[in-house]
């Protein structure tokens, strides 16, 4: 017969299982938030988990954070810009196609030369 673990705190309300791996993840994270804030308060919390929570308290992680943050915004940006460099290109070869019906040049296909 297998033995039942005992929670910390027996009324606390059981969460529902997440329904992605992503939401789960981020479950557990709260739930080991949960636990190193208790252990903090109890007293019991071991040196590596206090360290861990000082060092994010300090300003190098907080601009180590800021700067992820921009390095993230500055990558996301160059996407955009390569996606709207491939839109003009599109944009300037719908462009010379046009051009060419109009003055009655043929439009079979060339293999994209200009």
């Amino acid at each position: 017969m297998a033995t039942s673990r005992k929670s910390a705190e027996p009324n606390r309300p059981r969460r529902p299982a997440a329904k992605t791996i992503e939401a789960r993840e981020r479950q557990l994270v709260a739930l080991a938030f949960d636990v190193a804030e208790q252990q903090m308060l109890d007293g019991t919390a071991s040196a590596q988990v206090i360290t861990h929570y000082l060092k994010l308290g300090t300003p190098r992680e907080r601009l180590e954070r800021k700067k992820l943050e921009e390095e993230n915004a500055l990558l996301r940006a160059k996407v955009e810009g390569m996606a709207s460099a491939a839109r003009v290109e599109e944009l300037y070869e719908g462009a010379i196609r046009a051009m060419r019906a109009y003055s009655g040049q043929d439009l079979g296909d060339d293999d994209g030369e200009i």
